[in-house]
């Protein structure tokens, strides 16, 4: 690299994660018996032992709002001390109001805490920390929480048998504050190809409602995986060159990978394209499956409880999202 320069730190620093998952426990065992299978059969498609539904009492704002409560207590965090949520689900509870406002509700913060929604699919999270770092950069807010939820189990479509067996519910958050610089975001790009919009959606929305006609499936989950994959891998390892060029750093310098936990074969994927030890790869695909926006902050919150996030270390998000979008953030913590 001929420009030698240090480039600029985005100063942002984590003081705490969280996690929340649902009541209901789903083991592939299980999905073999629904889906009238042989044992072993929804395992080995899938990659997953078990993952986690939610019971039609459970929310996603509730369940977003028990992870918040989680990071709270990790970090000993005073909740009145929040100026600003943020919610990076994939997928919003309802189309109005935002699903922040319904965090804020049950997570019981001091009236009147602004909130607001960041959606890049399953990119969310990073995407949403991103924008904190540059808020709190403006000293417009002092502290944020970002939280990321979502219930994919609720769009599935269990005639597919591509995209029925890989989902599972769950939410995680973080607490940020700018910090003193010497920690924050190192490097960042976000690319969206929407030659492959179609990809991965759910139709329903302004364009197909009632009124317009829609039929029960608009309001599932549909999926062309290989077209996804075929897309996103062609254009990822462009992007991540461009995020370590942007750092000035080799994947020698990150000390962790956290991937957006797509599926089995996209798990696979990340570990042969990098070619880091495995050890340096957080996978909880087995037993979380694919959270949607929530796999990514999950996963990271997984590297923080088994040490492997910690001070001075560089971590790098990656994932790809409908749209289709391909992301990585590297971040010094």
């Amino acid at each position: 690299m001929s420009d030698t320069t240090k480039p600029a730190i985005l100063p942002v620093r984590i003081l705490s994660s969280g996690k929340a998952l649902p009541g209901r426990k789903v083991t592939s065992h299980e999905l073999d018996v629904r889906l009238s299978k042989p044992s072993g059969w929804v395992q080995k498609r899938s990659g997953i032992a078990y993952r986690f539904h939610a019971h039609d009492c459970e929310s996603q704002s509730d369940i977003a709002a028990q992870a918040l409560h989680d990071a709270f207590a990790n970090g000993g965090i005073d909740p009145g001390s929040i100026d600003l949520l943020i919610s990076a689900s994939g997928v919003m509870e309802q189309s109005l109001p935002s699903t922040a406002s319904l965090i804020l509700h049950h997570a019981g913060l001091r009236p009147g805490t602004p909130g607001f929604d960041v959606n890049a699919s399953c990119f969310s999270f990073p995407v949403a920390l991103h924008v904190a770092a540059s808020l709190l950069n403006t000293s417009a807010y002092r502290r944020i929480a970002i939280v990321a939820s979502d219930l994919a189990s609720r769009g599935i479509d269990w005639d597919s048998a591509e995209t029925s067996l890989i989902f599972g519910d769950g939410a995680a958050a973080i607490i940020v504050e700018r910090g003193d610089g010497t920690c924050g975001i190192e490097g960042y790009r976000l690319r969206t190809y929407p030659e492959g919009k179609a990809y991965c959606e759910i139709r329903a929305g302004t364009l197909r409602n009632p009124r317009l006609g829609a039929c029960p499936s608009d309001f599932l989950f549909q999926m062309d995986g290989k077209r996804v994959f075929r897309l996103a891998a062609s254009e990822m390892d462009g992007l991540l060159t461009d995020v370590l060029d942007d750092a000035h750093l080799s994947l020698d310098h990150i000390d962790t990978v956290v991937p957006h936990q797509a599926s089995h074969l996209g798990m696979r994927h990340v570990a042969e394209r990098l070619r880091v030890p495995t050890g340096k790869i957080v996978d909880i695909y087995k037993t979380h499956g694919n959270q949607v926006a929530a796999s990514i902050p999950t996963a990271l919150h997984e590297a923080f409880v088994t040490g492997r996030a910690q001070p001075g270390r560089r971590v790098m998000l990656i994932g790809t999202a409908a749209g289709v979008s391909v992301g990585g953030l590297i971040l010094k913590l």
